[in-house]
């Protein structure tokens, strides 16, 4: 109920300010009409850009109607094959996407994150808290493919990498999932990230499998164990939820006899630093030569267009 309203909240809101702003605005036009006035000029034109973003913006919420397009998010970043290339790309698009937060407002934290060996991460955990984060960071999941000169390579030869992002809802309480205790195996290790003495020396991280689905998440956030297991399972009941999201689509797929595979290896869009600079996707066709303002978390032209072509239709 409480989380209804605050999505009826979200809608009225923007909406009613917008009227109003649109109302002072044809205000001023009348005023204007009547009596000239240079900075009123100027201020009415700058307050109409701002309305249009303000409309576009709106525009964009109408296509985030999902039932958990309001939720906070929780995304993971996985290395395809290729060692330490694919694993550098994978810290590479970590720090994107925590940029692309950070530029949002959102609250952005590491759930859980392994290292490698020489560079980069195996994988990583994000919980990313804000209004529609997962409505808007939907549209990243999928193979994200990195073409460069690689760092790595003596011989400074072209190399092409690739990385996996999933996202599913951070859901709450109120969804019912059934997880059993006797269907939870965890395990303990001690925590391989910074933290200081006490988290490296004790055996607090802590990694759960739902046997019947095979799922595994892992938190190594907090010193004690017993947070971690909290988050963990929190975690955990997302990834159920999610599967069975998926499971529901894949049933009405096979019923409508379409198919949208995101699979690995059916990259959604292809990151070029040499011999040029571009950022694609492949799904939109959307293009854009500043890869590196991309990688600094600039990524709204991209999940704009996505939203606009597929709108809810998206999962």
């Amino acid at each position: 109920m409480v989380q209804g309203i605050k999505q009826l909240k979200n809608w009225i809101q923007p909406y009613d300010d917008i009227r109003r702003r649109l109302d002072d605005a044809r205000a001023m036009v009348e005023l204007l009409e009547a009596e000239p006035d240079e900075g009123m000029s100027t201020e009415l034109l700058g307050e109409a850009e701002r309305l249009g973003k303000s409309v576009e913006s709106l525009e964009l919420q109408t296509m985030l109607q999902g039932p958990d397009d309001a939720r906070d998010a929780i995304l993971t970043i996985h290395p395809g094959a290729g060692g330490t290339e694919s694993q550098d790309w994978a810290e590479m698009l970590k720090r994107m996407y925590v940029r692309w937060g950070e530029r949002r407002g959102y609250d952005v934290s590491v759930l859980d994150e392994q290292p490698g060996e020489e560079a980069g991460i195996k994988s990583v955990s994000l919980e990313i808290k804000g209004e529609y984060a997962y409505g808007f960071l939907k549209a990243e999941k999928g193979v994200h493919r990195l073409v460069r000169i690689s760092p790595y390579d003596s011989q400074a030869r072209r190399h092409t990498s690739f990385a996996s992002v999933f996202v599913y809802p951070d859901i709450d309480d109120t969804i019912e999932v059934d997880l059993r205790e006797e269907d939870i195996k965890m395990d303990v290790f001690r925590a391989s990230g910074a933290g200081g003495q006490h988290v490296n020396k004790t055996s607090s991280a802590v990694r759960l499998t739902h046997i019947p689905t095979g799922l595994v998440v892992s938190c190594q956030q907090e010193r004690s164990q017993s947070k971690n297991r909290a988050t963990a399972m929190k975690m955990l009941r997302a990834a159920i939820y999610q599967k069975k999201l998926e499971e529901q689509e894949a049933a009405r797929a096979k019923i409508e006899a379409t198919k949208t595979d995101n699979s690995w290896g059916n990259q959604i869009r292809s990151y070029v630093f040499q011999p040029y600079t571009m950022v694609n996707d492949h799904r939109t066709e959307l293009k854009v030569g500043d890869v590196q303002r991309v990688m600094d978390g600039d990524l709204d032209e991209f999940i704009e267009a996505y939203l606009k072509r597929f709108g809810g239709k998206a999962a």
